[in-house]
């Protein structure tokens, strides 16, 4: 051990002798006593030590943090003060009824040019270089004239975080004084008012009635003056409600306190849904009621108004979001960095390329299976219920043809539009037929799109048929036995009829002629509406003309023989050739 200056052990009240040197290694004993009251001042049965500013320091706080560096200043003894913030650090905040000033009034302008103004304008508060002003010709320093007023300098303040964040500093309480007195001005006018009215009244005789035999026996008149002003003090009384006290704090009879409900009265409570004490559980500590009140009692939870938390949380995008976290746990356990919540974009088309991929795998093994083993005409067979036109659903029928159980077979849909109705029609095309001929049944009408004439068409329907009915009846009924010179008149009829019809044939000749001539004319006309049909339809959509102008008429039957001559029949086998 090195002997020499050696550091005595510190006594209880925390002083040692420490010299300007550089500390000389203590010696056992020393070291041994110094711990000693070191573990003393941990149990608490000697007094903690005591820095230079009289403050005890905690003995559990470890030697390296409380003792000063020899080389700053081996004077000192142990303090806490290098660890506290130090004031010539700490930044200045300005008080919290610091603000910048509002409403300054203007200096006195000053009338002669002071020492240190601006030369320009003459004011004191900023320099020539930083002048606003016009530069004169001759400026203020030089002639004394026009000085400018000095300028109101705001203070530079600097806040901390809560004065930052002030939303009242700078408020001028006398600013809401003045609402308040514009509030009870109006409230003594009103009043003043009120009291006006009642001495009118008063004057006028209107309130006599108060002394009427129905008052004394404590019954109101609904419609009286009187009723209608106390109705207009009470909607003045919730106008300003948030200013009275509450229920039952300072209750006053003649003042009427209306309450409003925060719970809305349809809203009905989870454990009063179903009174079966069978039925789904309610937690009173949490609020929550999670399986189906409505469970036993065969309603849809679609159906109802509340189905339990449980069927809340399984529903909308919940199940999408369950799925998507699923398959992010199986990715990662499969090597892939992905995680729902850091990276949800690249998850979901991860997700939807996982999905194409798997249908896609599904597809090729189907289809390898398919042509290996075969079987795809099994595969492409109809239903049982389509082959066999039976199911087993069970359908219970009435003596009437009525569904008692079951479900009534449904009825095949047209790919056509049905039930619908024109021309004022109140039954469909097609729901009357007579003699070989379609129409309606609500009018009777053999005419396609036709306007309906109801019952009164039925009615010439009806009699034209009776006429056709009672025509060949008569004339059986008018028809006598001929005469043989009515014989032989009919006879000579026939033979002038058969010479005229010799003389005839050579007339028909040259109207067979006439219709070959219309008809060569009607399929140029055709073959020149399909060359400009062609050309048409070889045009842009918005370079096609209009058909507005387009005439309308009934064809001839040249016409329509052409349309059929010319008319392309898909199924032709020979179509391909007719335009060769």
């Amino acid at each position: 051990m090195a002997s020499g200056a050696v550091m005595n052990a510190a006594p209880p009240g925390g002083s040692s002798d420490v010299s300007l040197e550089e500390p000389k290694k203590m010696t056992r004993e020393d070291w041994r006593k110094k711990k000693e009251l070191e573990e003393q001042r941990k149990l608490g049965n000697a007094p903690a030590e005591v820095d230079e500013e009289g403050k005890d320091i905690n003995p559990h706080i470890p030697q390296y943090i409380s003792s000063v560096p020899w080389y700053i200043d081996p004077s000192k003894r142990p303090t806490l003060k290098h660890q506290r913030p130090q004031p010539e650090k700490q930044k200045q905040y300005s008080s919290s009824g610091d603000w910048y000033k509002r409403g300054v009034q203007e200096h006195a302008v000053a009338t002669r040019y002071r020492k240190g103004a601006c030369e320009n304008c003459g004011a004191l508060t900023h320099k020539k270089k930083d002048c606003m002003e016009r530069p004169r010709k001759v400026g203020a320093k030089y002639t004394g004239m026009n000085i400018a007023p000095d300028e109101h300098v705001q203070p530079q303040l600097m806040f901390d975080y809560d004065g930052k964040r002030d939303r009242w500093n700078g408020y001028n309480p006398e600013e809401h004084m003045k609402i308040v007195e514009e509030y009870s001005k109006v409230d003594l006018a009103k009043r003043t008012l009120k009291a006006q009215k009642l001495q009118e009244e008063l004057a006028s005789g209107k309130l006599e009635q108060v002394n009427s035999p129905r008052h004394q026996w404590g019954e109101e008149e609904p419609n009286s003056q009187t009723e209608r002003d106390h109705n207009s003090e009470d909607e003045d009384e919730d106008k300003y409600a948030d200013d009275i006290d509450m229920p039952g704090q300072n209750f006053d009879s003649k003042r009427r306190i209306t309450v409003r409900n925060l719970r809305i009265r349809e809203d009905i409570a989870k454990y009063l849904r179903n009174l079966d004490p069978n039925s789904a559980y309610y937690d009173p500590k949490t609020r929550a009621m999670r399986e189906n009140p409505y469970a036993n009692t065969g309603k849809n939870p679609d159906e109802v108004g509340y189905a339990g938390d449980n069927f809340v949380r399984y529903t909308g995008d919940t199940i999408s979001m369950a799925q998507t976290q699923l398959f992010a746990w199986e990715a990662y356990d499969k090597g892939s960095e992905v995680h729902l919540q850091a990276d949800p974009t690249k998850l979901e088309l991860l997700y939807k390329s996982f999905k194409v991929k798997k249908e896609d795998f599904k597809a090729q093994q189907k289809e390898s299976i398919l042509e290996k083993y075969g079987g795809q005409e099994h595969l492409d067979a109809p239903p049982a219920e389509l082959l066999l036109a039976q199911t087993e659903d069970y359908v219970e029928y009435s003596r009437h043809g009525t569904v008692i159980k079951g479900q009534e077979k449904a009825i095949a849909c047209s790919k056509y539009e049905e039930d619908v109705k024109i021309n004022n029609h109140t039954c469909i095309w097609g729901s009357y037929w007579k003699e070989g001929k379609w129409g309606y049944k609500c009018c009777h009408s053999f005419v396609k799109y036709s306007y309906c004439t109801g019952e009164a068409g039925k009615e010439i329907a009806n009699s034209e048929a009776s006429l056709l009915e009672e025509q060949p009846g008569e004339e059986e009924h008018m028809t006598k036995p001929k005469t043989l010179m009515e014989i032989h008149q009919e006879k000579q009829k026939e033979k002038k009829k058969k010479k005229h019809k010799k003389s005839s044939n050579s007339d028909s000749e040259g109207e067979e002629k006439k219709k070959q001539e219309k008809l060569k004319k009607a399929l140029n006309a055709e073959e020149a509406r399909l060359l400009q049909v062609k050309e048409i339809m070889q045009l842009d959509e918005r370079k096609r003309p209009y058909n507005s102008l387009y005439e309308t008429k009934e064809p001839t039957e040249e016409e329509m023989e052409a349309y059929r001559m010319k008319r392309q029949r898909p199924d032709d086998p020979m179509a391909s050739f007719l335009g060769q």
